[in-house]
């Protein structure tokens, strides 16, 4: 077997020949690579775009904020208020309602990419990248399987990884899971509840995902039981017509965090009543403390929490395994149930391409924490980690567009000194 290669720069791409299995292709990016085409990514990219800095943006997916697209529910909204939600220098529409739908959300990022001419090249996975010291730069290879198989190589000098904290499920194993003989599949898949009329269904998780699957199960005449296996924030999405969110906020430009906790605490007992009594037991550290400890985002409750109280969603302890249309668990109790439902969250997948071990920790975070996390040596950025969700994606976005423009403007000016002198010297032996 025989493969042709071919070095080229970008803009533009230049065709190659296969005679072979795969076309091999490596290609020169006068800036960033950057990996990822969701709101990360394509933060990074208008802000580079503003800076005049010229760019690749490579997904493995056939579109833009493919978990958005392909990986959520169709009930799903924004869990904060727009305001906190938009991209750099691009504001949502005005007639948007304080909580966009996800639909509206993709509408919104298809148009932030149309507005700033962002162009990801599509269903390319990335294998491999990593730092060559010899050369001082980033070597990126890809693979696509269509229209025909093309391995590529990008040669950068900045790499910028904006696959973000939920590029992989996650699904846990449990016992007996072989011999239940339902149906089973993760949240990433769910849609609606149409399809569970009727049916006893086990949600298997409690953050947001997990509560509002469960609501949505409800509001379809299913039945619903959630599996709590550890304590979990309750909180209401809004106090007094104003967004929780936004209440925190403002109260943390006057009060330390610990008593913001514990002030929102208070409002949510008097606004909630004691969630514990219903199996939602709190955790003993506050809220945002929590968020910041651990990255653990308090549910933020839309109407699951009153289903829970009439008894249409049954919260149930942890599972012990499963049987032939069954599910027993920790505490001895036996459901039968027909589906499972696996909100069991997401992970970052940079450890299994990013051949580096000092900026990202094991789990694919980095591990200096917010706001320090977007920044590695030799040209490595990161944006999406900071377990902030939109608004920090698009903090890290702006810190990382000005930190690269700087460099690329200031090496692009001492090339063009340097061909500027050739030039001289040229004329002047002629």
């Amino acid at each position: 077997m025989t493969h042709n290669s071919t070095c080229i720069s970008i803009p533009p791409l230049a065709h190659t020949i296969d005679d072979g299995f795969f076309d091999h292709r490596c290609i020169w990016v006068n800036g960033p690579v950057i990996v990822g085409a969701g709101p990360s990514g394509l933060s990074v990219a208008a802000a580079l775009k503003q800076q005049g800095v010229p760019f690749v943006v490579v997904d493995r997916a056939d579109c833009i904020a493919s978990l958005w697209q392909h990986r959520t529910y169709d009930r799903l909204k924004l869990h904060l208020p727009k305001q906190f939600c938009q991209l750099p220098n691009f504001p949502f529409p005005e007639e948007f309602p304080a909580y966009p739908s996800k639909f509206q959300f993709i509408s919104y990022l298809e148009s932030y990419a149309n507005h700033f001419d962002i162009t990801p090249r599509f269903n390319e996975t990335v294998q491999s990248a990593k730092y060559d010291e010899t050369f001082g730069l980033w070597r990126v290879k890809t693979i696509s399987l269509s229209p025909k198989p093309t391995e590529v190589e990008y040669i950068c000098r900045w790499l910028v990884v904006a696959t973000g904290e939920n590029s992989e499920k996650v699904v846990p194993e449990f016992e007996g899971m072989e011999e239940f003989g339902g149906h089973v599949m993760h949240a990433c898949d769910y849609k609606s509840g149409e399809a569970y009329h009727g049916k006893r269904v086990l949600v298997v998780g409690c953050g947001n995902s997990g509560m509002e699957i469960s609501l949505d199960l409800c509001n379809h005449d299913a039945k619903p039981s959630m599996v709590v296996r550890s304590s979990v924030h309750v909180l209401p999405r809004e106090i007094l017509g104003k967004s929780t969110f936004e209440v925190a906020i403002s109260l943390m430009k006057w009060l330390p965090l610990h008593m913001v906790d514990k002030m929102l605490l208070i409002i949510a007992r008097l606004v909630l009543g004691n969630t514990e009594k219903y199996g939602l037991k709190r955790p003993s550290t506050g809220p945002l403390q929590l968020k910041n400890a651990a990255g653990k985002t308090p549910v933020l409750d839309i109407g699951a929490l009153q289903k829970i109280r009439a008894g249409e969603i049954k919260v149930v302890t942890g599972i012990k395994k499963f049987r032939q249309g069954a599910v027993e668990l920790v505490n001895g109790e036996v459901l039968e149930i027909d589906s499972v439902i696996l909100a069991t969250g997401y992970r970052s997948n940079v450890p299994s391409w990013l051949k580096e071990n000092e900026f990202f920790s094991s789990d694919g975070i980095p591990k200096s924490p917010f706001p320090n996390g977007w920044k590695g040596k030799a040209g490595l950025y990161a944006v999406g980690f900071t377990r902030r969700g939109l608004s920090g994606a698009s903090l890290d976005a702006i810190n990382v567009a000005q930190d690269i423009a700087k460099s690329w403007k200031e090496e692009t000016k001492q090339k063009r000194k340097s061909v500027a002198a050739r030039h001289r010297r040229c004329i002047s032996h002629f």
